[in-house]
């Protein structure tokens, strides 16, 4: 009995030695941002109208697919809009599996053709000003092919923005992707942008394009100058929004994974 008391206690010694276990770590998971059936957990801001008026059923819901249209339009006339998710995140990964169709709206830019984007690390539809096209935010450009030319996916646009790459801080709109991949016709292609901290990647169907660094805002553009504080303009963070450029979109699957 002795001996058994003296091994317990040299055995609660020693425990009370190590160093604590670190709380079990809960695995993260993929989230699905779009539930298939509805718009819930997004809001619509179109240039012109009111928060959330869906003008001419741009954003809808059919058949499991989040649908962007222009078939009530009688002229797209540079009603650009978006549809935000309600959460802002910070460093995470997002899969997102898109198609073109259709054809283009009467009244489309120029560039209208097949161009598209998701906006990321974004204002907040609510802080946007009453003309404004585009937030201030990060795209990954969407370009779907014609059939005959490159048109390179994954483009990096910075609206109100600055970003460094290889060849140091940019210097164009957009910049075009080290690895350049073009998706002609109707075909379903997955896009996944990948933020950690200051390293931000995009990928297009499992395969890496690009990789830049230190996203800023630009304290040349008007807007942009009002999120800076504290001479701080280091983009942390912000709001995914889905581009209503003037060309008909489908996407089935909306995912983050945040880190």
């Amino acid at each position: 009995m002795k001996k058994y008391l003296i091994y317990s206690l040299a055995l609660m010694a020693l425990f009370a030695c190590q160093p604590p276990r670190p709380a079990q770590q809960v695995e993260t998971q993929w989230v699905s941002l779009f539930d298939g059936k509805s718009l819930e957990g997004w809001t619509i801001r179109i240039v012109g109208k009111e928060l959330n008026e869906n003008f001419g059923n741009t954003f809808r819901v059919d058949s499991g697919l989040l649908k962007i249209r222009y078939d009530q339009y009688e002229s797209f006339d540079g009603q650009f809009g978006a549809l935000y998710y309600n959460t802002p995140f910070t460093n995470y990964r997002l899969r997102v599996e898109y198609r073109f169709v259709g054809q283009t709206a009467p009244g489309a830019p120029e560039w209208g053709y097949r161009d598209s984007g998701v906006q990321y690390h974004g204002q907040s539809p609510q802080a946007m000003e009453a003309g404004q096209s585009f937030p201030v935010c990060l795209e990954y450009n969407l370009l779907g092919g014609n059939g005959t030319d490159e048109r390179p996916n994954g483009q990096i646009c910075v609206p109100g923005t600055t970003v460094e790459t290889g060849a140091g801080r940019n210097t164009s709109f957009c910049t075009m992707p080290d690895v350049r991949r073009t998706f002609p016709g109707d075909q379903w292609v997955t896009l996944e942008i990948e933020v950690q901290d200051t390293v931000i990647s995009h990928y297009a169907n499992g395969e890496l394009l690009l990789t830049y660094y230190n996203p800023r805002y630009d304290s040349t553009h008007a807007i942009a100058r009002t999120l800076i504080t504290n001479d701080n303009d280091r983009i942390a963070g912000g709001y995914i929004s889905l581009q209503s450029n003037s060309q008909p979109i489908d996407f089935r699957k909306i995912e983050i994974l945040e880190y």
